[in-house]
């Protein structure tokens, strides 16, 4: 695969526009399929929130920003492009619809990316002529700001192909996580799955309120786990011992019957009522918008601190900052 110069973006939601975002802060070239008229406005939106974020961010000139072209059609969008970016809504016969479409229209080296959260690739690709060019790239909002993307591989995708979207992406400025087996919501969603899942109950049960929780992890954990993660973190709650002598002090805790993660509350009226008026009594004096701009700014300077002790996700902005340099 050579270098990517365009992409398409086929879908302009939250994530696709977040993607077309990200590309063109790197110089790609993107071509946008969606039937929204608002498909456009949505990416400059996206566009001008990552300007503000990258320009505060990174002490180095950035790359000459890629032109964004709306398309008529799928076919339209992916002529010559070398990579096509999916972030259709998860249901899978749409997405194998697309594919279609797509396939009819581009070379067999392009690489199809799905943005999927959580259906594996080998099903995405089953009915595919060229299956071994499509790989899940699953990004974690706000795309053009979160370095993390969960890479994972079907039956048929083609290690070349894998290589390829490491690189890719890690030249993005962002860090590529290799799904070592397919499996259903990968890696990431499936933390995050088990701790909403709690907070649901904490919430039915009146023990918390969202406000509640979201402040247990912010002023809490979320702070270790946003430079160390979870099993660094654990190892130095073990002291000298490290690692086998926090699992042997807290190791007995996994029987207590605390959780309830092997069930989930019913999401009925009352419940959705609950936690609606608690989450706008909590953040409604804000717009959507408001709320993004905090979101990135907070995460602007987390990751500014980070990148000054070359650390967790700070080390893969240093890098790229690097890269761009080095390229001046």
């Amino acid at each position: 695969m050579g270098e990517i110069t365009k992409a398409a973006c086929i879908g302009g939601g939250v994530i696709g526009a977040g993607w077309a975002a990200r590309l063109l802060m790197n110089g790609i070239d993107v071509a946008l399929s969606d039937p929204s008229p608002a498909a456009g406005e949505f990416v400059e939106a996206a566009l001008a929130n990552a300007r503000a974020a990258w320009a505060d961010l990174v002490d180095v000139p950035l790359p000459r920003e890629g032109r964004l072209t709306l398309a008529a059609s799928i076919g339209e969008a992916v002529a010559g492009a070398g990579l096509i970016v999916e972030s259709v809504p998860e249901r899978l016969d749409i997405k194998q619809a697309v594919y279609a479409e797509v396939e009819a229209a581009v070379t067999p080296e392009a690489i199809i990316a799905s943005s999927t959260s959580g259906i594996m690739p080998s099903d995405l690709q089953a009915k595919m002529a060229h299956p071994q060019r499509l790989v899940v790239a699953h990004p974690f909002n706000p795309v053009y700001l979160l370095p993390l993307v969960e890479i994972v591989g079907g039956e048929k995708t083609a290690q070349a192909t894998v290589d390829a979207a490491m690189a890719f992406y890690a030249g993005l400025g962002m860090k590529p996580l290799l799904v070592r087996k397919e499996i259903e919501a990968f890696i990431a969603d499936r933390l995050l799955e088990a701790v909403w899942r709690e907070s649901l109950w904490l919430v039915k049960d009146g023990v918390a309120t969202t406000q509640d929780i979201d402040d247990a992890i912010r002023y809490g954990f979320g702070l270790r786990w946003a430079q160390m993660g979870l099993f660094e973190t654990y190892r130095i709650a073990g002291g000298d011992g490290g690692m086998r002598h926090f699992l042997a002090q807290f190791g007995p805790c996994l029987s207590w019957p605390w959780t309830k993660l092997m069930d989930v509350p019913d999401l009925d009226d009352a419940l959705i009522e609950t936690i609606a008026g608690q989450s706008d009594a909590q953040s409604g004096q804000h717009s959507i918008r408001e709320l993004m701009r905090l979101r990135d700014g907070n995460l602007v300077a987390i990751l500014k601190a980070l990148k000054e002790r070359g650390h967790g996700a700070g080390e893969t902005v240093g890098a790229y900052e690097r890269g761009l340099a080095a390229k001046s």
